[in-house]
């Protein structure tokens, strides 16, 4: 294993000098970095020149000047050094200051879309896939193939005009009306009806539910004016915690078992306890408390998992553990809505909360929840279209990988020896469908960055496409092999881990050494 993963760093390596080497000459002989002050009128033109020249190398050929950028990158790839010296941007700030913060923004935007969209897209898939040809089978595929269609700059667009300045102009008067709300639940009962299994009576029983349930909760939040005042509360956080409860337990170990369920629904009762005591707490939340706190959460669910006892102790902790970590969440989903009032209201906001342009909000004054307010509304839009164009491959090879394994002669087998569905699909059949999974991520990371720049070229997000596009504009060589070293590392890592994950998820798989 050791050697294998060093032949392939080693691999990475030359794969990156090459690519970087390519990538530096042709951005440096792509236009002239001194255009603009050879067009200026400034008394001091020359001056300036000659000051550019001097900050970027200019009087050295590029082969050259590239091995002296080399120098400089290799001290950040090196543990210990305590040095890292990409060069100067054009302007002249450090590349490293720029890609700093530029890095953050755009992981943060990437993960968060990468992960939502490997999640709800291999659940879609799953499903369709054991409701194969049926309804929602149909409709889940033609979204997928019609969100897989269109381009990621449109989607954006339509976003901006819709679901921000639409619902912004929504919240100053947060009054929804009938018709609003009847054709809301309308399309909320036919959903439900697509996705119930049974005879049509059955079904056409629950899109009546979806309905009643859509237009009921739709117009008490109209009548109490919940967008001004958000919040959920103790009553939502029981009941949607007991559903959570009952969801792990199904997943995780299957309703006969009780003391899975039991513990479960006992990590829910501890959330409930205290989440009058972390009230006072959380008023003073800093992201490291709540990073010790998510840990701590983590820990209570194993805790109540192990301590429930039985035969099978594995299943108690992942059912309280799970429960433990999504009924934290909305704890805290709960105070950040507690947050909105003081974020909406603020004069910097203007009543506009739902972010068009930019990452932040310039010189807005906060505590911790109303600047994760302020992050969270300048995320949502360009996640959102990240989210719809890269859902539809994971859905589609979900489905695929988990049609083919449902076919295998070992699910038969198992079927064969009395197993419950919820065993063969979760044990057997579900971990050798996430194998084709886990390659298709590794690969789409490089592409989801490479969408990124377009999208935060759409939305004037400070992120590396951002830095990228203006980069490549200045013709400034500094900036753009910044973020050409870091989106190249993220792709060769995530390959490795992508190799690395076979084995763990197939033991038939076995990295060579």
């Amino acid at each position: 294993m050791v050697t294998y993963i060093v032949r392939r760093l080693f691999t990475a390596v030359l794969i990156l000098l090459g690519a970087s080497f390519l990538v530096y000459q042709l951005t440096a002989l792509s236009g002239d970095p001194l255009a603009d002050l050879r067009e200026s009128n400034q008394p001091n033109k020359e001056q300036l020149i000659q000051q550019r020249v001097e900050l970027l190398n200019l009087d050295v050929p590029a082969p050259l000047r590239y091995f002296r950028w080399l120098g400089g990158a290799a001290q950040c790839l090196v543990p210990f050094v305590g040095s890292c010296d990409l060069g100067f941007a054009i302007n002249g700030q450090p590349v490293t200051e720029a890609l700093g913060r530029a890095m953050g923004m755009t992981i943060l935007l990437v993960t968060g879309a990468a992960i939502l969209a490997v999640v709800v897209g291999v659940c879609l898939g799953i499903v369709t896939a054991l409701r194969q040809y049926s309804t929602l089978d149909y409709g889940v595929t033609f979204m997928a193939f019609l969100f897989f269609s269109l381009p990621v700059f449109w989607v954006a667009v339509l976003l901006k005009e819709y679901a921000a300045i639409g619902f912004n102009n929504f919240l100053r008067e947060p009054h929804i009306p009938p018709a609003t709300i009847a054709v809301i639940a309308l399309v909320s009962g036919i959903l439900w009806y697509i996705c119930a299994r049974g005879t049509v009576k059955r079904r056409l029983l629950a899109a009546v539910t979806g309905f009643v349930l859509a237009a009921g909760i739709l117009w008490a939040l109209s009548v109490t004016r919940w967008f001004s005042t958000p919040g959920l509360g103790l009553a939502v956080i029981l009941i949607a915690g007991v559903a959570i409860a009952f969801g792990a337990t199904t997943l995780a170990a299957g309703l006969k078992n009780r003391r899975a369920l039991y513990s479960a629904l006992a990590a829910v009762a501890v959330g409930l306890v205290l989440y009058f005591p972390l009230q006072p707490l959380l008023a003073q939340a800093t992201t490291l408390m709540i990073a010790l706190l998510a840990i701590a959460t983590i820990l209570v669910g194993i805790g109540i998992g192990y301590l429930m006892g039985g035969y099978d102790r594995r299943q108690n902790i992942n059912a309280a553990a799970i429960t433990a970590v999504l009924v934290a969440g909305m704890v805290l989903l709960d105070r950040y809505m507690q947050a909105w009032p003081a974020y909406f209201g603020n004069s910097r906001i203007n009543g506009r909360p739902i972010a068009t342009i930019g990452s932040e909000t310039p010189n807005l004054r906060g505590d911790y929840w109303v600047q994760g307010l302020d992050t969270f509304t300048h995320l949502l839009l360009p996640t959102i279209a990240l989210l719809l164009i890269s859902l539809a491959s994971y859905s589609r090879y979900a489905r695929s990988s988990m049609l083919e394994i449902m076919n295998m002669d070992y699910i038969r087998t198992a079927r064969a020896k009395g197993l419950g569905e919820r065993t063969v699909v979760m044990r057997h059949a579900f971990r050798n469908a996430l194998i084709p999974i886990a390659t298709i991520v590794a690969f789409d990371i490089g592409g989801l960055i490479g969408g990124a720049v377009i999208t935060e070229r759409v939305f004037a997000f400070a992120g590396m496409g951002q830095l990228f596009i203006e980069a490549l504009v200045r013709v400034d060589p500094n900036p753009v092999m910044g973020v050409f070293l870091v989106t190249g590392i993220m792709a060769l890592v995530f390959n490795l881990i992508a190799d690395l994950l076979y084995s763990a998820l197939d033991p038939r798989v076995r990295v060579k050494v």
